[in-house]
Order: C-alpha cells, then structure tokens, then sequence
C-alpha cells in the first residue's frame, strides 16, 4: 500500500493543475487558427504556382514563336527589296524582269500570308502576358498573405512558449521536495491516462472522473490513515482526500 504525507497529496493536486495547463497550451499550440490557414494558404500556393508556370511556358513559347514569324516575315521583306531594287535599275532581258515582277507579287502575297501568322501569335502573346501578369500578381499576393499568417503563427507560438516557460517553472516549485514514490506513480498515471494522474475526492464524486463513487468505498478511504494514498475505484487515479471544511 502506497503511503506519503498528507500534505504532498494535497500538493500533488497544484501539480496536476500545472500540468492540466501545459497540456492545454500545447494543444493550443498545435491547433492554431493560423495553422490551419497556412495549411489553406499552402494548397492555394500550390494550385497558383502551378498555373503560374504553365502560363510563363506558354508566354514563352509563343515569344519563340513570334521571333520566328517576324524572321520569316524579314527574310520575305529582304529579298522583295532585293528584287524591287533589281527591277527599279532596269538591268536584265525584260525575261529576267519580267521573272522578277512575277516574284515580287509572290513574294508579297507571302509576305501578307506570314504577317497573319504573325498578328495571329502577337495577339496569343498578348492575351497570354495579360494572364500571366494576373497569375503573377495574385500569386504575389498570396505569399505576402502567407509571410503574414506566418508573421501571426510565430507571434503566437512565442506567447505560448513564454506562458509554458512560466508555467513550468511553477510546476517545479510546486513539486519540489515532494515524496519520490508519490511523484513517480503520479508520473505513471498521468502517462497512462490522458495526462491526469490525480484528482480530489469532493463528497462521494472523483474530480479527475466526475463519477460518483461507491458510498462504502468513499467511507473505506475517509477512515483509512491520513498518509494512505487513495486510487479512484473508476478511473485508477490518485484520489486526493481534501481537509473538511471548518465548522463555524
């Protein structure tokens, strides 16, 4: 049968409540708001970032596309100089000239033929950079919302690692000099169930429980010695018999 003072059983029930309350800031630790929109935020970036690079290879490639056509479009307006500037000096057998002016018109319904394809990719391009610009700015803005989700979360975090700090500190005082044997099956308890190794015993009801307990088991442990340590008949945890109130 486990015995240890009176006095450190009550004791233990400060410790308990010092626990309670570092558990509770590591859960709010681990379910922030912001969290959760940074998991959010994180998707939305991700989607983003997606179209923001199917939408720079797409401006990209019609970029390409648009220097080849304005190089064919050049090639043909080259040689029709060429060919008008021949024609314009007369020199050749009016066959030769001939020839050249039967060029020319070729060359100027292809030349006409190519700067279609060229508006066609110029108008691409830019309806493309148009998008690209949006995607951009969106994305952009998306990142800054996220640094300052971030900014909140880091924020947050460093309150409640002050507050834990705080905390803890009192928690070792509250346990300091404490019976070992107590402190280790408290220990063990609160390990196996949930973080509560110990409640107080109110009437006939377990605070750790919030059951009501067997009247004969809560008569066996008020009559029992002061330094016996009580387990809840329920939940198995420490039960902490509280000092009877002062009768005025």
């Amino acid at each position: 049968m486990t015995t240890a003072p009176a006095a450190d059983q009550r004791r233990l029930l400060d410790v308990q409540a010092l626990d309670t309350r570092l558990d509770q800031i590591a859960h709010k630790k681990r379910t922030l708001p912001e969290l959760a929109r940074l998991t959010e935020l994180a998707s939305q970036v991700t989607d983003l970032h997606t179209a923001l690079v199917t939408s720079q290879t797409a401006v990209s490639d019609l970029q390409r596309e648009l220097r080849k056509a304005e190089a064919d479009v050049e090639q043909v307006r080259v040689r029709a100089a060429r060919d008008q500037a021949r024609l314009d000096s007369g020199t050749g057998s009016p066959k030769d000239l001939q020839a050249l002016q039967s060029e020319l018109g070729t060359l100027g319904r292809r030349q006409a033929e190519l700067e279609e394809v060229e508006l066609d990719v110029m108008e691409r391009l830019e309806a493309h950079e148009k998008a690209l610009a949006e995607v951009t700015t969106a994305h952009e803005s998306l990142a800054e919302k996220r640094a300052g989700v971030e900014a909140e979360r880091d924020a947050a975090y460093a309150a409640l690692d002050a507050e834990a700090e705080t905390v803890r500190a009192e928690r070792a005082a509250a346990a300091e000099g404490l019976d070992a044997a107590l402190v280790t099956l408290y220990e063990r308890l609160r390990a196996q169930l949930g973080g509560k190794g110990a409640g107080a015993l109110r009437g006939r009801r377990c605070e750790s429980c919030r059951l009501e307990l067997n009247p004969l088991d809560v008569e066996a442990i008020v009559k029992s010695p002061e330094d016996q340590v009580a387990r809840c008949e329920e939940c198995g945890r420490i039960l902490v018999r509280l000092p009877e109130p002062a009768k005025g």
